[in-house]
């Protein structure tokens, strides 16, 4: 799973109140944000068989929503972040349907955020039909490319700053470096002059330093322009998002063995042994998928909890240069 995969997961989680009113103008009406809302992603990868999972390469969210409804109760949100062009998105935005409803039955609206720069590629349905049998399943579409950046810009939704930071992301390779920095910074900006919550602020700043990416040295003028603006540094929320999906990656892959035997056993040793390899080979894959994804040597070491010398020894033994 790619970095962009990772944060898109994480915001639509952080601000997953905010994503809905963006979508749906009465979802004050609609639904009752005080119950709060469940995210189902382990039981949608259970639908799948492994071999289907290990070739997924795109953002898939499904989440438990209250509805104000008492008849209705609850309903379910099955969210797909689709960042290139797929010939077989719309028979899987059609399985996923169908083995969601089949599992939970339960009423569902689908949703497919296309973060691409293919300004045609827009997929909204699926058709078949075979000796008089038709199926058309439509879903809903949230094309980025298609967003009114005037009414993000004058937006009060904290969504609506995600929209902005994917669009400057999508232009970044028409821009000039120095002018991506200098809207960068007026996102910054315009974020904190809105005056959300600490937490929402947090959450959008890690996918904006994140999702619009910048050349080394731009990178540290941001930071430092950065720390002037806020007179602090955000601490990196995405660190705990990075950890997971690896520990879950390494489980998969049957690295963890020594941590299994050790608990089949019983032993208190062997468990120990097999925690510590554990928590190592994930850390291994943290600092691996990360220094490969762009991050840096310090920035590695906070997010793992290990000394900058560890983090080289790491990168150094699987043959990356630093």
């Amino acid at each position: 799973m790619s970095k962009n995969d990772i944060l898109w997961k994480g915001i639509i989680e952080d601000l997953i109140d905010d994503f809905l009113r963006f979508l749906y103008i009465e979802a004050e009406e609609i639904f009752d944000f005080s119950r709060g809302f469940e995210f189902l992603d382990k039981e949608l990868e259970d639908l799948f068989p492994e071999k289907d999972q290990e070739n997924i390469r795109y953002v898939d969210k499904l989440v438990k929503v209250y509805h104000r409804d008492k008849e209705e109760q609850w309903l379910l949100f099955h969210i797909e972040v689709q960042g290139y062009n797929d010939p077989h998105f719309r028979e899987r935005m059609f399985t996923y349907y169908y083995r969601i409803k089949d599992k939970y039955q339960r009423n569902i609206s689908a949703w497919a955020i296309f973060t691409d720069n293919h300004k045609g590629y827009k997929p909204d349905h699926y058709e078949d039909s075979f000796l008089g049998t038709r199926i058309n399943y439509q879903f809903n579409t949230l094309k980025i490319l298609d967003q009114d950046q005037e009414k993000l810009n004058n937006s009060n939704n904290p969504f609506a700053v995600v929209i902005l930071a994917t669009l400057l992301a999508l232009k970044r390779r028409q821009e000039d470096e120095s002018n991506v920095l200098k809207l960068k910074l007026g996102l910054v900006r315009s974020l904190i002059s809105k005056g959300f919550a600490k937490d929402k602020i947090r959450a959008i700043m890690n996918f904006l330093r994140f999702y619009v990416r910048l050349n080394n040295d731009t990178d540290v003028l941001f930071e430092k322009k950065l720390e002037e603006i806020t007179g602090n540094t955000y601490p990196m929320g995405i660190e705990e998002l990075i950890l997971e999906q690896e520990r879950k990656k390494a489980e998969k892959k049957g690295e963890l063995r020594g941590e299994k035997k050790g608990e089949k056993r019983g032993e208190k040793r062997g468990e120990k042994r097999g925690e510590k390899r554990g928590e190592l080979k994930g850390k291994t894959e943290v600092v691996l998928a990360g220094y490969d994804n762009g991050l840096s040597v310090g920035l590695l070491s906070n997010i793992t909890n290990m000394p900058e010398s560890n983090v080289v020894k790491i990168l150094k033994e699987n043959g990356r240069k630093c």
